[in-house]
């Protein structure tokens, strides 16, 4: 049993310090104990007939796969903690499924899977440290919300904007138009996609040296 609990400690601690490598809020501490809760309750159950009542052993049906299913369910209210949304990003969702793989580890090497348990340790590692290096390089679509705010006697007109926005290097969708401020300003409001990332802050210069333009806001969808 102490060698269990001493296997979930490290495999624990490995995932955790990862993520508190990377500054996230749920990092070394959470995930070694989250691993060693795994482990613990796994072992209630496979030495259960330890501390059970001798007479007991004859009347009561053991279910082990139970425990580790109130595990999982238990471990997605605490990954849920570690998910929050800003504006129209979305951020934890990595931390929070590093959280739920380190409780399967922990119920892993509580029974005594330790060639799946380690391995599923390396694989994580591996997931959260190079995934992230081929992330980081490919081409992905970048998404965010754009609001600009003119004066109603000075709009730049649709079709300027677009193509001001194509020549940018974006894309436009959901496009909506609104009056702000009493009915004294236009505005427009829409979601923008490129592959470039730079492209959002090279738009974000050529918007605030725009003179025409009151107002504006980049909200950058990321997760």
């Amino acid at each position: 049993m102490a060698f269990r609990l001493l296997g979930s400690l490290a495999a624990g601690g490995l995932i955790g310090f990862e993520r508190s490598h990377r500054g996230r809020p749920a990092g070394f501490r959470t995930h070694t104990l989250v691993c060693l809760a795994s482990t613990m309750l796994m072992l209630v159950t496979l030495y259960d007939w330890d501390w059970l009542q001798p007479h007991a052993q004859e009347t009561i049906r053991i279910d082990p796969t139970r425990t580790a299913q109130g595990i999982m369910t238990g471990i997605g209210f605490l990954g849920a903690g570690v998910i929050f949304k800003q504006g129209l990003s979305v951020r934890g969702l990595t931390t929070a499924a590093s959280i739920w793989i380190t409780a399967a580890i922990g119920i892993l090497i509580g029974i005594g899977l330790y060639f799946p348990a380690t391995l599923t340790v390396i694989l994580v590692l591996f997931v959260l440290t190079t995934f992230q290096w081929v992330e980081s390089r490919m081409p992905v679509q970048n998404y965010a919300q754009l609001n600009l705010v003119f004066p109603r006697e000075a709009v730049i007109e649709e079709a300027d904007l677009l193509r001001m926005l194509r020549k940018a290097g974006f894309s436009v969708a959901n496009l909506e138009y609104r009056l702000v401020g009493s009915g004294t300003r236009f505005g427009y409001q829409m979601m923008i996609r490129t592959t470039k990332l730079k492209n959002l802050s090279n738009l974000a210069h050529k918007l605030r040296n725009d003179p025409k333009i009151d107002e504006f806001r980049i909200s950058p969808a990321g997760d």
